[in-house]
């Protein structure tokens, strides 16, 4: 089955055609062109039988949901709650439909997350605002790591339902998720992908009370907070960069020290995430790196790594240096450690084909819970 695969970021676009598993077109585009190239790949790739764009947040779905003018609305509901990518897979959503005839399905990042304990998933907050307004933990990131536990296991030769993994997605944005028995346990992110590890433009965790101090003492209103959280943190706003992680490491190459400071604050942060979600599993069997900065930047993956001795986590600098899916851990390290490649398109496109299938049969398509 041919399926076309949108996957919008905060700033630009990757769009893919997978048949049966293997990618036969790809073009990513800016955020404010995609129409054009969009309708272009889907003429020059035909026939499409169906689509799958991928939506930041899904609520509480645990699987890819048809796009109907219901389910449109309750997305568009859910925009407060990922404004940098929720409204671009809207607008994109309607212009795949326009485009293409066979089914579109949105595709979820919290979705993989939707099953973790309650513990993991729940916020000390009174129980009436809990239930009245779904405050709970989503997580993100869930395309991304679902691809990638199955590419680790393959690599490993284990079935994803026997390995404890934890999971870094390493890009603009970051999260750290524990795996265990093929399902999500814990996870960096949160209510919103503010949540966790520190990011290129987003803060990551901040004290509540800072915040309200900020609010109260007129620093900022709440609108004013929200932008700056997003971005106006992170790299950026601890650098005065546009928060890529190249940029800032080659400040702190040029010594300097805002730069020097933000690099270890950052990789502090990720570590203490990794540490937080190990403690979620029963033993860790593999710590999976994937995004870009994971892909890219093995100088920085090493020095991260250098400090989770405590883990079991040794990597070879050589096989740091490699490139493609591999495993980075020296021989005789108790942990092994992966570099992934993302994949989000494949595991749109394979999410996809199976909600399809799914249909096609009469089974009532995926249910959303």
């Amino acid at each position: 089955m041919r399926v076309l695969t949108v996957n919008p970021g905060s700033s630009s676009v990757k769009l893919s055609v997978v048949d049966d598993g293997r990618e036969v077109g790809q073009v990513t585009v800016g955020a404010a062109e995609a129409r054009q190239p969009l309708a272009d790949l889907v003429a020059r790739r035909q026939p499409i039988d169906a689509a799958g764009v991928r939506f930041v947040h899904g609520g509480s779905s645990t699987d890819p949901v048809l796009l109907d003018d219901a389910e449109t609305a309750r997305l568009t509901a859910l925009t407060p709650l990922a404004p940098l990518h929720q409204p671009l897979s809207l607008e994109l959503a309607a212009v795949v439909a326009e485009i293409v005839t066979g089914p579109v399905y949105a595709c979820f990042d919290t979705a993989f997350h939707a099953l973790m304990p309650e513990p993991a998933a729940r916020y000390a907050l009174p129980r009436n605002w809990v239930r009245e307004h779904g405050l709970r933990r989503y997580g993100f990131h869930g395309l991304s790591c679902a691809y990638a536990v199955r590419r680790a296991a393959e690599l490993l030769d284990r079935e994803p339902a026997a390995l404890h993994l934890v999971c870094c997605h390493i890009g603009s944005g970051v999260s750290v998720t524990a795996v265990r028995d093929g399902r999500g346990v814990d996870t960096s992110m949160g209510f919103t992908p503010l949540e966790g590890a520190v990011m290129a433009t987003r803060s990551g965790s901040v004290d509540p009370g800072l915040l309200l101090y900020l609010l109260r003492t007129g620093v900022t209103d709440a609108a004013g907070l929200n932008d700056v959280l997003e971005r106006g943190s992170g790299l950026a706003g601890m650098t005065g960069t546009g928060g890529d992680v190249r940029d800032v490491l080659a400040a702190r190459e040029n010594g300097d020290p805002d730069a020097r400071a933000a690099i270890a604050v950052y990789l502090h942060r990720l570590r203490r995430e990794i540490g937080a979600v190990v403690a979620s599993l029963d033993r860790l069997d593999a710590l999976v790196f994937t995004g870009g900065v994971a892909e890219h930047q093995p100088a920085l993956l090493a020095e991260l790594c250098g400090e989770l001795g405590v883990f079991g986590v040794r990597v070879d600098p050589a096989r740091l240096a490699g490139d493609g899916d591999r495993l980075v851990s020296d021989a005789y390290a108790p942990a092994r450690v992966l570099v992934v490649t993302a994949r989000e398109d494949l595991e749109i496109a394979r999410q996809t084909t199976l909600a399809l299938a799914a249909r096609t049969a009469g089974a009532g398509g995926p249910r959303d819970r």
